[in-house]
């Protein structure tokens, strides 16, 4: 007996999307492409064509979702506003974080922070770099970087955690709303002291340039706005780091690539984000009636786009779930498209590609997989590695 495809997208488990979502992507994209998940309560969008269809149309498909969980917990913000405001947050908080800005200021603390980790474990010959490194790493970068230099890097790898956990809470855990909304608060303290030092002080930092644009934003802009980088900005770094070291160590022709040409690690980025694609997808609601791959989509829908399964549109990349540095298509939507294309998409590049991957494969000799310790994935809103258990020759 066939199945219809609409069978298919009601019997879709949140769980299912967690464990591996790549075989449930590969059949919507095929029978379904955009289609009603019950489990989810919203259009699954997952063509490569129809994401940039949508993310080029902002006004058919708005950021300003009502009842967003992500405004649920962190509250307005430049993620879930449309232009012009959109613009205007970004204006004030993009400065430091443009390329140049990242070479001249931000590169060596990047580096500081690398090696400082490194030092606190190469003696071992073993590690999670997942939890030793990887998360440790971009969040100690985005403290420097946001202005919260005083805060641990325990203490921002839990609220980014906590919020996003309640960013993507479809199943409503009352647990999960009281974590994210205690990690809301702890953030709203830690920002209002920043800005009470860099208000007569500027510093270059993200807060202090929000403080201090043209056309500077209020205490709870500034407050909001940092939430949504704290989570970005350290999922989304931290991931990639993980993800392409698992794919690396994982081949070994690949990896004697790049450790005989360093200018590969920019194309080890652009395939680990496409092949993974740490943040998986964003929210959006629909401002008139329209059909989209065949589906007519009412005004006021919310729909998802899928950037975990664009991203392995096998009608844009071969063979897409292979892992191949030396990939001619690099279309990628990993830092999304149109007005909201990723703020922190060259931080990222420099701190994972230019930094984190040279500097660990440079200090701790022999590194590889441990073969007595698996590694463990999930998330499809957020994915990622969740442990990354490493050896290497000691010292």
């Amino acid at each position: 007996m066939t199945t219809h495809p609409q069978d298919f997208a009601q019997d879709i488990r949140l769980s299912d999307l967690w464990d591996d979502p790549y075989p449930i992507y590969r059949k919507l994209r095929r029978d379904a492409p955009v289609t009603f998940v019950p489990a989810v309560g919203r259009y699954l969008i997952t063509r490569h064509e129809d994401v940039v269809f949508a993310e080029q149309h902002p006004d058919l498909f708005s950021s300003r979702e009502k009842d967003s969980l992500i405004l649920r917990v962190i509250g307005a913000n430049m993620l879930r506003e449309d232009d012009p405001e959109h613009r205007r947050i970004r204006a004030a908080a993009e400065p430091p974080a443009r390329p140049r800005r990242i070479r001249t200021d931000w590169s060596p603390v990047f580096q500081r922070t690398a090696d400082e980790l490194v030092d606190s474990f190469a003696e071992r010959g073993e590690a999670d770099l997942f939890a030793d490194f990887a998360g440790p790493f971009a969040a100690t970068n985005l403290a420097h970087l946001l202005g919260l230099p005083q805060v641990r890097a325990e203490d921002m790898i839990r609220w980014s955690q906590h919020m996003m956990d309640g960013n993507s809470n479809y199943a409503d855990d009352p647990d999960v709303w009281a974590r994210a909304t205690a990690a809301s608060g702890a953030v709203d303290e830690a920002v209002e002291e920043a800005m009470s030092r860099v208000r007569d002080e500027p510093d270059g930092s993200v807060i202090s340039s929000m403080l201090h644009a043209d056309d500077p934003l209020t205490p709870q802009e500034i407050r909001n706005n940092v939430k949504v980088i704290i989570g970005g900005g350290i999922n989304e770094p931290r991931d990639v780091l993980t993800a392409g070291l698992w794919a690396l160590l994982s081949d070994p022709a690949q990896r004697a690539d790049v450790e005989a040409d360093p200018g590969l690690w920019r194309n080890v980025f652009e395939e680990t984000v496409r092949w993974m694609s740490p943040i998986g997808m964003y929210p959006r609601q629909t401002t008139a009636d329209l059909e989209l791959s065949g589906t007519r989509i009412p005004a006021g829908s919310r729909v998802a786009l899928v950037i975990g399964a664009a991203n392995r549109d096998e009608d844009v990349f071969p063979e897409p779930d292979r892992f191949d540095i030396h990939r001619a298509q690099r279309n990628h939507l990993a830092f999304g498209g149109g007005p909201h294309y990723c703020m922190g998409t060259w931080v990222a590049r420099h701190e994972v590609g230019e930094i984190a991957w040279p500097t660990l494969f440079r200090r701790l000799p022999g590194l590889a997989l441990d073969p007595d310790r698996p590694v463990d994935v999930g998330g499809w809103v957020f994915r990622g590695l969740l442990t990354l258990p490493v050896r290497w020759q000691r010292p």
